[in-house]
């Protein structure tokens, strides 16, 4: 066994750095497919009940609410579900709807959540008195462009297809790396869910910018019956992959790019990068567990290898086929959303070092039994 160790190393990087090929292949496929699908989407524009919930968003909620009087679609609901919220978001929201009576708007309030995941049974009080064909989610701090509404249902048009996932991009919120790289992170994380589209194994997906077909929703049980997941959104996508006839897509325009607030510091932004990052590795579905828990595990090998490189040097293609795959997944972001991503000289480039020394961290603190928090509360 030991004449064969030399080549172990360059055969981890023939198939990480594969990988990281093909998944740029299925990026190209699913712009393809999006383009024939926006060619052909004409005819009469169908209901779309937009849900949002909030909780305590009293202070992130404006930008919302200014971009949805700018939606140019004319079949859509607005169902805001307050979420035993104690600061003025429900009297923010009420006035919004005063305001704009033009709108088809209703409030819910919500005086009780059992959980276990509080948002997913919030958007399910939602979706029970929604009148639309398709359900369009977002979150009380995300900003849409004009056009949100409109390009996410031409991208509907394919009867086959029952839930299209889209760019969520975050806000640059200041000057240096912290900012920058939660952007970056952001759109990496779309790179890897776009490319797995495009290869046949949806499993994840950003649930504040999403659309299901309720007849697709139906034929998966339902929305109450997605199983519990710290990512309830990534639970139902692999769902309606495994149990059902529906295909899942991903968009790419930017006239569905959401942008969404950044964190303040460190300590948020691991804690919402955790959730993530755990919901795809403890997945239920066994496809998005295999498929996560490997990239993360290849990732971690090429990190936690390099202090070993002066002791064993033949392991050098594990760290340099994560810089590899990294400089693909870089070319990707900024060639699909340079446009939302804060200008760099060479901040990018220490990203291609730093984001897979971070997914290692995050992989870590999960199979070290580390829970984030969402709304105070550990899931």
């Amino acid at each position: 066994m030991v004449q064969f160790y030399p080549i172990l190393p360059f055969v981890y990087y023939v198939i990480f750095v594969g990988l990281h090929m093909a998944l740029m292949l299925g990026i190209i496929l699913e712009g393809l497919r999006e383009r024939r699908t926006l060619k052909g989407s004409d005819g009469e524009p169908p209901v779309v009940s937009v849900i949002i919930p909030a909780h305590n968003e009293s202070g992130r909620i404006a930008g919302l609410l200014k971009s949805l009087e700018t939606q140019n679609y004319p079949n859509a609901e607005y169902i805001f579900i307050d979420d035993r919220s104690q600061d003025e978001s429900a009297g923010i929201i009420s006035t919004f709807i005063e305001r704009n009576a033009h709108l088809s708007a209703r409030l819910i309030a919500l005086t009780e959540n059992p959980g276990p995941n509080y948002k997913q049974y919030a958007l399910t009080k939602g979706i029970e008195i929604a009148n639309g064909d398709f359900f369009l989610f977002t979150d009380a701090d995300c900003i849409l462009p004009p056009q949100w509404i409109e390009g996410m249902v031409k991208r509907m048009g394919d009867e086959n297809t029952g839930l299209v996932i889209a760019p969520v991009l975050k806000q640059p919120g200041g000057p240096g790396f912290f900012h920058l790289y939660q952007c970056f992170e952001h759109g990496i994380r779309y790179v890897y869910l776009a490319g797995s589209n495009g290869l046949g194994a949806a499993g994840g997906g950003f649930g504040n910018n999403l659309i299901v077909r309720r007849a697709c929703l139906d034929a998966v049980g339902g929305y109450e019956n997605i199983p519990p997941s710290p990512t309830e959104d990534a639970a139902l996508i692999s769902k309606i992959r495994s149990f059902s006839r529906y295909k899942v897509r991903a968009a790419l325009g930017p006239d569905v790019h959401v942008i969404t607030l950044g964190e303040n510091s460190w300590k948020t932004l691991i804690n919402q990068t955790l959730r993530w990052n755990n919901g795809g590795i403890f997945s239920p579905d066994l496809m998005t567990r295999f498929n996560y828990t490997f990239l993360m595990i290849t990732i971690g090998m090429g990190v936690v290898t390099v202090p070993l490189i002066p002791f064993i040097p033949s392991i050098w293609p594990l760290p340099v086929g994560v810089l590899t795959s990294m400089t693909f997944n870089t070319i990707a972001n900024l060639s699909l959303f340079r446009p939302s991503l804060p200008r760099a000289k060479f901040g990018y480039i220490l990203t291609l070092f730093f984001t897979p020394a971070y997914f290692t961290m995050l992989t870590l603190m999960g199979f070290f039994g580390i829970k984030p928090k969402w709304k105070g509360k550990e899931v």
